[in-house]
């Protein structure tokens, strides 16, 4: 059955009966009728009721994009997985798609993070063609100014650059005479960003958008060829700060789903990508190899990270001021112009910089200490980094791939990950809490602080089987919460004084879930996987039906809601009649979700079964 609407006649009907507390959309906050009659092709009048069934209905009406257009009752009607599958598919994903190309450059220009009435685009130096193909911008755009930028630049370089900073450009085809696209996180996220970038890669792959999951690839190694590093995200500010390490596996899905589109050439331009940055990034000495052969997550630069608020750090600064004895603003000023040194509170930035790195931004697991630990979650990567070059070197390049002069085998590289576990058993694994801790190399000690990504060793394949049933039996219970599975657990201290930080309990987040759903299932624990699954889609579905298809950020995974009173807030809570793509990782995980989910459960989350009906 059909309907034939006027899309802004609708619209405002709509919110004029139904939008009781003026948010332009249809929650169970509101309390309006819960019905409405629209009459189909026929002329027909058609009852649709309840606050699900009506915020589908100003969905599909804000969907279109004439002002006059057809919609459809089994769309209206559609049960919850099926609908958020759908649209996920066929309208989110290209939402968040950006490139910088006229039709979406100013959506990634004209951010809130930039500063100043010119428009910075930067270009590597080395990309002539590239450079030349975005010149053009500035003559259709008056406020756009595009400038080359040196590549392996300084440090000092780059705190000049943050003076007039601006997005780094990303890969230009000149075959298509295009920008290479890419797909954003979503919200005020306009850019692309390191390692959501892998996990929103899963769901495109998911999806069957091959030319997009591609492009997400080009994108990743073109940062490493032209900026060294993949980075924080593409914003002159970040050039010093990396993220998690995730490319390989990103190229190694991949390349698994589309082998019969991809030649052996392209991977072999990939693997050398990923060589160089594991050599040239994480396998640097005295930057993010220390010592004892591990690693760490090390964001260079200096003083205050660009990206936050100017009271962010308030807290701290007003110790440092009164132990100058000096008012906060007059402190803070004389810090930020470098008139003022203080070696402790420089420390501190560098640990801020590096948690960030980690994408963790922020824990307190890692405040004041991150550039001094080897962490299990990086190291758990790079185990696997070198695992997947070894897999790549053994099953497509028989056993032999030349690089830089040397010729590497696949033995070469499992040696590195072996090595690299023998240092994590004897350095990380705590037997009487059962879990793997980060390692403290200043002090020499673990700290013992329980967190999801202490579990990272299960999706890496690192430990041992007996590990793996220690670490769910003793560790897990600690950060499961009814939503799902919490960053760090409930029994950390926090900082009464600071802030509550997003990256602890009770907030979770989808990479932690879905490499957590994988890491239980690689150990044979598939009933356990199907729990974690099960009650992070809930949560989902159950936001998606009770908030106008709303897809966040992040969710409290302890009182299952995204309603968050946090730092930073919650990305992609806020928006007009229909959610503006979701965001990028959540879409992500939700299509994982289920595609690993048993059928027998999809109907009782179609229903909001709750996870404690199924799972003691």
């Amino acid at each position: 059955m059909k309907f034939i609407v006027h899309k802004s006649q609708l619209l405002e009907q709509l919110i004029k009966q139904e939008d009781t507390t003026g948010s332009y959309t249809i929650t169970t906050e509101d309390a309006g009728k819960k019905e409405f009659n629209i009459e189909n092709e026929n002329g027909n009048t058609i009852k649709i009721e309840g606050t699900y069934f009506l915020s589908n209905l100003l969905q599909e009406v804000a969907l279109l994009k004439t002002e006059t257009g057809i919609i459809e009752l089994h769309h209206i009607q559609e049960e919850p997985v099926t609908r958020i599958s759908r649209v996920i598919k066929d309208y989110y994903w290209e939402k968040l798609t950006r490139s910088f190309d006229d039709e979406t450059l100013l959506e990634v220009l004209e951010d809130e993070k930039m500063q100043g009435d010119v428009l910075r685009l930067y270009v590597p130096e080395s990309d002539t063609e590239a450079f030349e193909f975005y010149k053009q911008k500035e003559i259709v755009f008056k406020n756009v100014k595009v400038e080359t930028i040196q590549e392996h630049i300084s440090n000092e370089a780059i705190i000049a650059l943050n003076k007039k900073p601006g997005i780094l450009a990303l890969g230009y085809s000149k075959e298509k005479g295009k920008s290479v696209p890419f797909v954003v996180p979503g919200g005020r996220f306009n850019e692309m960003y390191g390692w959501d970038s892998y996990f929103i890669g899963l769901g495109l792959i998911i999806d069957d958008k091959f030319e997009l999951a591609r492009g997400m690839i080009d994108n990743l190694e073109y940062q490493i060829i032209h900026y060294g590093k993949i980075l924080n995200a593409n914003r002159s500010y970040y050039l010093t700060r990396s993220q998690p390490p995730f490319f390989t596996s990103f190229v190694k899905e991949f390349y698994e789903t589309y082998s019969s589109k991809l030649s052996i050439k392209w991977l072999q331009q990939k693997l050398t990508t990923a060589i160089t940055e594991y050599f040239d990034v994480w396998m640097t000495e005295g930057i993010r190899l220390t010592n004892n052969g591990l690693n760490r997550y090390f964001g260079e630069g200096t003083g205050v990270p660009n990206e936050t608020e100017p009271e962010h750090f308030d807290a701290i600064f007003e110790a440092f001021a009164k132990k100058h004895h000096m008012t906060l603003s007059e402190f803070k000023q004389k810090y930020k112009n470098g008139l003022l040194k203080d070696a402790a509170l420089d420390d501190y930035f560098i640990h801020d910089r590096s948690m960030r790195e980690s994408g963790h931004d922020t824990t307190n697991r890692l405040d004041n200490c991150s550039a001094n630990l080897n962490t299990v979650d990086l190291n758990s990567l790079l185990f696997k980094f070198e695992n997947d070059i070894a897999y790549f070197i053994a099953t497509h390049f028989n056993d032999e791939f030349t690089y830089s002069g040397n010729v590497y085998t696949s033995a070469n590289w499992t040696e590195r990950a072996n090595n690299r576990k023998k240092s994590m058993f004897e350095l990380m694994w705590n037997e009487t809490a059962g879990s793997f801790f980060d390692y403290n190399f200043k002090t020499q000690q673990q700290q013992p602080y329980v967190a999801a990504s202490n579990l990272y060793p299960l999706w890496a394949k690192l430990c041992t089987q007996s590990q793996a049933e220690i670490m769910l039996k003793k560790q897990l219970p600690l950060i499961l919460c009814k939503g799902g599975v919490a960053s760090t657990s409930s029994l950390e201290s926090t900082d009464e004084n600071g802030p509550d930080r997003q990256w602890d309990f009770p907030y979770g987040w989808a990479p932690h879930q879905m490499l957590l759903w994988e890491g239980v299932s690689n150990y044979g624990f598939k009933e356990k996987s199907q729990e974690l699954i099960y009650r992070w889609l809930w949560l989902i579905v159950k936001t998606v039906v009770n908030y106008n298809g709303l897809i966040p950020e992040k969710f409290d995974v302890n009182n299952c809601t995204h309603i968050l009173d946090v730092e930073y807030g919650n990305v992609g809570a806020n928006f007009k009649y229909v959610t503006d793509g979701g965001f990028g990782w959540t879409n992500a995980s939700f299509k994982l979700g289920i595609k690993l989910l048993d059928e027998k459960f999809i109907n009782k989350l179609n229903t909001l079964t709750s996870p404690e009906e199924l799972f003691h």
